[in-house]
């Protein structure tokens, strides 16, 4: 007799299929782009394979990855950031990655300054653990790098050492290539990321006007 998925597997499973169904509702993971991963417990995480259309999603297209060893055939390389975030981050319970334009496009242009500073937007409050507009709030951005290794250490580096605003968003950009989003459930991390796009179309919306 087949071994039955543990519950807790179910449900991580259920919410990995449901993340990439919204990220496409979104536009926001063309071309079979976009990762999804949802923790089920300290040791195991469900993540979206490679080359599959994020929203036609089912069970077969979710690997069940160990978090402590290599990872699964069929894993999307991008993977590693996932589970690096897993291991060091006991609080993150999710992750969303997905390729918005706003994202890949505001990450390329602010590279340079190497985070993009929100302050003043009242659509902050949605990010976990901002309470006010007049709050600033980094988002760290990153060298678009094919050695996911090396990223995920500069990842890593860089969410270890305080912000250079009041606080850090649950999330990152890739310069030319989109946002990661976290949070303690999928709810949260999907929150977080539409709230960031929202925010980042915002942002450049104000510049354009402004310029």
């Amino acid at each position: 007799m087949l071994d039955m998925p543990q519950p807790a597997a179910v449900r991580a499973i259920a919410d990995v299929i449901a993340m990439g169904a919204f990220a496409a509702s979104r536009h926001w993971v063309p071309a079979t782009s976009g990762n999804f991963s949802a923790r089920i417990d300290e040791a195991t995480a469900a993540m979206t394979r490679s080359g599959v259309d994020k929203g036609r999603l089912d069970a077969g297209d979710i690997l069940i990855q160990p978090l402590g060893a290599p990872l699964l055939q069929g894993s999307s390389a991008e993977a590693a950031l996932h589970v690096t975030l897993y291991q060091t981050r006991p609080d993150v319970g999710a992750v969303f990655h997905a390729h918005s334009v706003s994202a890949a496009a505001l990450g390329r242009a602010c590279l340079p300054e190497g985070a993009v500073i929100l302050q003043g937007w009242e659509l902050q409050k949605a990010l976990s653990g901002v309470e006010s507009h007049e709050q600033s709030v980094e988002v760290p951005i990153f060298a678009n790098d094919q050695d996911i290794a090396a990223l995920s250490h500069r990842v890593l580096d860089r969410l270890a050492q305080p912000p250079s605003a009041d606080l850090r968003a649950p999330g990152y950009l890739l310069a030319g290539h989109g946002l990661y989003a976290f949070g303690a459930t999928a709810a949260e991390a999907t929150r977080n990321y539409e709230a960031l796009d929202a925010l980042f179309q915002q942002l450049i919306t104000f510049r354009s006007l402004s310029a």
